[in-house]
């Protein structure tokens, strides 16, 4: 099959891990696959994701754009798309899902959006993810990673006959370094009780909460922050305020920040809206013990024989998981996780499903 995959990344996230994986498992499964990636003129460094697709198999055309010059990227897409033919067109996050649909969709491309999930955030952003709900509506077939993000496509009218669940799925690109040397790299010292924390500092993600926690969790524990967002100088203030700056390391943006798992006593995710998160199957894939809120898709990855779930918002309740967690045993914990991993999360089968779907995309318009 030949396969366009259209996304206007940020510089790291879980939708760009995705992606990356989808598109170079498809390239390797022997289907071409191009990748148009939607990028700001001027932007620098580029998006991680088009060296990681280039050197992989997957033929990537950078869609340069100035800010707000969407008449021109949509021109742009359109040649593009008519240049290459592809059999389906299948979009990621909600620039693309809503100004690049109607395009493809005018060259009688089949359509296809995989709805990672949403943020919420400020006004801006919930009009622009109420937008691309009615985008999704208009797709020859949409796809939610999680079940709660399902029932919100079928709110906004998404026919459930046009709609499938596909969990993401995740299989480790490379080796995790071991814990010396990704502690030795992240300037961690070896007898440090360490609980990691890794994505965007933005209010979705619950930084926040972590900080929060950390401030009733014991004094032994510190926080390493791997990732970097518009919240870090409020978080900063915020630990400073409450006496653990020093608590804290900030790492910021960290290049394959899934190879440092192993460097954490335990892993925290404190968010308070997620889909299915990468950053949840790269920590069971680490072996490194779990404290999540039980928010939307990670119910459906994890329970409590594989992780310590907490309540969303709850900086009391995490707290003690990030003292329960790396203070007493958690190995059957780590083990179940990594089982269920294995069965129900595999990058081949996810890879197939996604196969199928669109063979059914593109068969269905060739008996229109």
């Amino acid at each position: 099959m030949r396969i366009a995959q259209i996304v206007a990344p940020g510089r790291f996230g879980g939708l760009e891990r995705v992606v990356t994986q989808l598109s170079v498992g498809l390239a390797r499964r022997s289907h071409e696959v191009f990748a148009l990636v939607i990028v700001e003129e001027g932007a620098e460094p580029l998006p991680a994701l088009v060296e990681d697709l280039a050197t992989n198999g997957v033929h990537v055309e950078l869609v340069m754009t100035p800010h707000r010059g969407y008449l021109r990227e949509r021109r742009r897409v359109q040649e593009l798309l008519a240049a290459i033919r592809p059999g389906v067109a299948h979009t990621h996050g909600y620039h693309a899902d809503v100004l690049l649909r109607s395009v493809a969709q005018g060259l009688s491309i089949p359509t296809l959006a995989t709805a990672h999930g949403f943020t919420g955030g400020d006004r801006k952003n919930r009009l622009f993810e109420w937008l691309q709900r009615r985008s999704l509506a208009r797709m020859e077939h949409s796809v939610a990673v999680s079940g709660p993000v399902a029932e919100r496509l079928v709110a906004a009218g998404v026919g459930r006959a046009r709609l499938r669940i596909i969990r993401n799925a995740w299989a480790a690109p490379g080796a995790f370094l071991a814990r010396e040397e990704a502690r030795t790299r992240l300037g961690i010292e070896p007898s440090a009780t360490v609980v990691g924390w890794v994505g965007r500092l933005t209010a979705e993600k619950g930084p926040d909460v972590a900080v929060e926690a950390l401030a009733r969790a014991r004094q032994d524990v510190t926080l390493s922050v791997l990732g970097a967002g518009r919240l870090e100088p409020v978080l900063r203030d915020r630990a400073n305020q409450l006496g653990i700056g020093a608590r804290i390391r900030w790492h910021g943006i960290v290049a394959d920040a899934w190879q440092y798992f192993r460097a954490f006593d335990a892993w925290c995710l404190s968010s308070h809206t997620e889909g299915t998160p990468i950053s949840l199957l790269e920590a069971m894939a680490a072996g490194v013990p779990v404290i999540a809120s039980g928010v939307g898709g990670v119910p459906d990855v994890v329970g409590d024989g594989e992780a310590l779930l907490v309540p969303p918002g709850d900086p009391a309740a995490l707290a003690r998981g990030m003292n329960d967690a790396t203070r007493i045993d958690q190995a059957g914990r780590v083990q179940a996780a990594s089982r269920r991993l294995q069965e129900e999360f595999g990058l081949e089968q996810w890879l197939e499903e996604y196969e199928k779907l669109y063979r059914d995309l593109i068969s269905s318009k060739a008996d229109r």
